[in-house]
């Protein structure tokens, strides 16, 4: 049975960072899991609607790992320009209670139940997930783009990227 689930069209410009030097569409060898599925069913490339939503969730996962910023520097933030037509619009708690989620809250305790929704869009069809950031509640967005390969079907990186030696202030809205 289909989830019940909103599309919404995605163009425009999205970020992340990267380790310095790297391929802004690397793929891992072992690919990690994340909020909207495990690796072990599909791989997810992961999008923010800003650089401060980027640096938040960045925080965040530092954070509940107990890994010191500089740990992990230096870093690139791409730019991407995203050209999706159709992804599944889970960014409002209406849209989330429909699927059986409650709102995104920083922790990893909460990813098996957002895993099952995102690896059941995946298994329909979905290109994708539009979701609340957990690190900044009611300001950031995210994207989770499924991936099976390589590429990363309806994005394209923007050089050249912006290099950060040292960590950027932590962003207003924080949620850790």
């Amino acid at each position: 049975m289909a989830l019940d689930v909103d599309a919404i069209e995605v163009r425009g410009r999205w970020v992340r960072h990267i380790p310095a030097g790297g391929d802004p569409l690397y793929q891992p060898a072992a690919p990690g899991d994340g909020r909207w599925q495990r690796s072990s069913v599909v791989e997810g490339f992961y999008l923010a609607d800003e650089p401060s939503t980027a640096w938040a969730e960045w925080y965040r996962a530092l954070a509940e790992l107990g890994v010191a910023p500089m740990r992990q520097m230096p870093r690139e933030l791409w730019r991407y320009v995203v050209e999706h037509p159709r992804l599944a619009d889970l960014s409002g708690a209406d849209q989330l209670a429909r699927v059986g989620l409650a709102p995104s809250v920083p922790t990893r305790r909460q990813w098996p139940a957002y895993q099952a929704v995102g690896e059941a869009l995946w298994r329909d069809g979905w290109a994708g997930v539009l979701g609340a950031s957990a690190a900044r509640p009611g300001r950031g967005r995210v994207l989770c783009l499924f991936r099976t390969g390589a590429q990363v079907p309806g994005v394209t990186p923007s050089p050249p990227p912006e290099g950060h030696d040292e960590p950027p202030a932590p962003p207003q809205g924080l949620h850790t």
